[in-house]
């Protein structure tokens, strides 16, 4: 190491070390890279609680988590309840052929068996139930459209793929081999069976299928479902007067964040250029755009009164956005196009 000399007060020769602008180059590469790492922590740590905190209870009290999927917010799991959302009763009436001359809401378990198969794939609903003035899904949230799930499809690659990418990974509920499931998305999607058109149960763990809103008149509507031999999403109309699970999506213009605030929207995702933000009811908030190595890309503030938020330099890629108000923060993941 270098040594510099110097004469203490006493006249006596001592050493001081001397800068070493090696070690220094090295000390300062360290320290940044340490803050890196507590910034993809803090940032990674901030989004794990904001989901964890996102979560929707139904008239009966039954609690799903939220996952977000492109600028959508869908519940991670099958619908549960036994009410509409004003608490009046959805009749249950035990699956068989007289559910063919239905045309009203009604609710079954798989096998007719709620103690086996409720807690894990939830309840089967004829589409009445859908079309229910008294409102199926929990305050905020809907039954989605045939549109909105298709719009899910397309941001995790296209039908073809996307059930790979919303199916529950492995073997414990689905058969074997569950084609290409990685439940990359989060949706946990899972193989509850239905009531079928012969009014029998059939596919528990083979086929997890779904209603959507939109009618194919004058007696079907389009459902979805994931099959455990492939990775796609299939698209077909179904009879209203069998029983499909439900997922809700959140309402347009709905949000929610770690203090359970409703109001703050982020849009559109993925995005090209300008990223809106709407604040309602807040005024304004500071915001911080990290990649997903931790690097800030951009921060600043924003108001409801502003243009949004210029993205158009950013490279395309996966992004963290979060917004931080007086006493709430929203963390979103974007995808820059």
């Amino acid at each position: 190491m270098l040594q510099a000399y110097f004469r203490n007060l006493s006249g006596k020769c001592i050493s001081v070390p001397a800068k070493d602008k090696n070690n220094e180059s090295a000390i300062i590469l360290q320290k940044t890279f340490l803050m890196q790492r507590i910034i993809l922590i803090f940032i990674c740590l901030l989004f794990v609680m904001n989901n964890r905190a996102q979560t929707v209870t139904d008239y009966d009290g039954n609690v799903y988590s939220v996952i977000v999927i492109g600028s959508q917010a869908w519940l991670k799991e099958n619908l549960k309840t036994t009410h509409y959302r004003n608490g009046v009763v959805i009749p249950h009436i035990p699956g068989g052929a007289n559910w063919a001359s239905l045309t009203s809401g009604a609710r079954c378990y798989y096998d007719n068996d709620s103690s086996s198969y409720d807690s894990v794939y939830g309840v089967l609903y004829n589409w009445f139930t859908v079309n229910n003035s008294n409102g199926l899904c929990p305050e905020g949230w809907h039954v989605p459209t045939d549109g909105e799930w298709t719009v899910a499809e397309n941001f995790l690659g296209g039908s073809g793929i996307a059930g790979g990418a919303m199916k529950e990974a492995g073997t414990l509920h689905w058969l074997s081999p569950n084609a290409g499931a990685t439940n990359s998305s989060g949706f946990t999607g899972l193989p509850g069976g239905m009531l079928s058109t012969t009014y029998a149960f059939q596919y528990i763990r083979e086929n997890g299928l779904w209603w959507t809103s939109t009618l194919q008149p004058p007696a079907y509507a389009w459902g979805r479902y994931f099959y455990y031999m492939n990775t796609g999403v299939e698209r077909d109309p179904v009879p209203k007067t069998i029983a499909l699970s439900i997922r809700c999506i959140r309402d347009p213009g709905v949000g929610l964040n770690e203090s359970g605030h409703s109001g703050v929207r982020i849009y559109p995702n993925p995005v090209k250029k300008y990223l809106s933000v709407n604040l309602a009811p807040y005024t304004k908030a500071s915001f911080s755009v990290h990649d997903i190595s931790g690097k800030s890309s951009l921060t600043g503030m924003v108001s409801n009164s502003a243009n949004g938020l210029d993205l158009e330099g950013l490279a395309p890629g996966i992004y963290l956005i979060t917004l931080t108000g007086d006493s709430w923060t929203v963390t979103e993941k974007i995808s820059k196009e």
